[in-house]
């Protein structure tokens, strides 16, 4: 065998092998309650999605972990029989070329085996986007509009509340909040409730992205979209504009804190109120209360809500 294909068999077999370990390491890096992160925030060198806070979320993560298993199969294949021909029909091997133009079986097989892949491919895809197109009957709708350089938020189910929300400057955090992601007035919402975004832009185009949730939507001028979530658990999570917008496109941060509903009631009642003073909302304190609420939780061993303590 020619060196050269010696070496395009070893890189393609070590391609493989990389492929095969990194795939379990990729799941087995799902972010956990690390000291110091929030559980919904990123993480330094992750390599893999946030943990699913939503269902949503968790179809998009099931949908990942399938295709890529069939594609890993396919890469397989393709790099075997690579391998293969490069062995059996080497110029050792066959001094006189094969004169063969055609098989029928094999064009048969490589029509027919990616079309049924695409259909197995299509069938979950198709029932994932009628999960995300599923707006009937929320608790709650919120319009969301995305402004250069901050978000705004007005409680369509009681209207007097409507806040904007900005990032915090680095040199005004305080211990526990986040560079570039804690933010002066969150959203806040109650958690196991279905709510409904209404997102639309007041200037150029933005992009609603909050990652643990699946919630994604280009927030466009004079249009609004609608994405849905329902949060599993009471907690604080994290997102971006991701549509770049100009300067300042970094100072979008997205912070949404999930209450349990005896509590998201109690603030709303007090948004409302100081709504009417021409106050912004009692956000903060509440925040401390959801961070009660989800270690409560994740001491009772439920899934995927614990928050890290502020300040660690």
């Amino acid at each position: 065998m020619k060196r050269s294909n010696r070496y395009l068999l070893l890189a393609l077999g070590t391609a493989l092998a990389g492929a095969v370990l990194v795939h379990p390491a990729l799941a087995a890096t799902f972010p956990k309650n690390s000291a110091g992160f929030p559980i919904h925030a990123p993480k330094p060198w992750e390599w893999w999605f946030q943990p699913a806070a939503s269902p949503i979320q968790k179809s998009i993560n099931w949908m990942m972990q399938f295709v890529l298993w069939i594609m890993f199969g396919v890469v397989l294949l393709v790099a075997g029989l690579l391998g293969y021909i490069m062995v059996r029909f080497n110029a050792k091997r066959n001094p006189v070329p094969s004169t063969t133009t055609h098989n029928t079986l094999i064009e048969v097989l490589w029509t027919v085996v990616p079309a049924l892949l695409l259909v197995v491919i299509f069938v979950p895809s198709l029932n994932m986007i009628y999960q995300q197109s599923d707006y009937k009957n929320p608790y709650m709708t919120v319009r969301v509009t995305g402004h250069q350089w901050y978000w705004e938020y007005k409680y369509m189910q009681a209207k007097s509340v409507d806040f904007t929300s900005y990032a915090i400057p680095p040199n005004q955090l305080k211990p526990g909040q986040i560079k570039q992601l804690s933010v002066d007035h969150p959203l806040v919402v109650p958690a196991n409730k279905k709510i409904v975004f209404q997102i639309t832009s007041g200037d150029v185009l933005h992009s609603f992205f909050i990652p643990s949730l699946g919630v994604q939507r280009y927030a466009i001028p004079g249009q609004y979209w609608h994405q849905w979530t329902k949060i599993d658990a009471p907690g604080i999570y994290y997102g971006e504009c991701n549509q770049i917008c100009g300067m300042n496109h970094d100072d979008m941060p997205i912070e949404i804190v999930a209450l349990p509903m005896a509590q998201f009631q109690s603030w709303l009642a007090e948004a409302k109120k100081d709504a009417a003073q021409g106050d912004v909302p009692p956000i903060h304190k509440y925040e401390v209360m959801a961070e009660a609420a989800a270690a409560k939780d994740a001491s009772a061993d439920r899934p995927g809500i614990a928050l890290a303590s502020a300040g660690n």
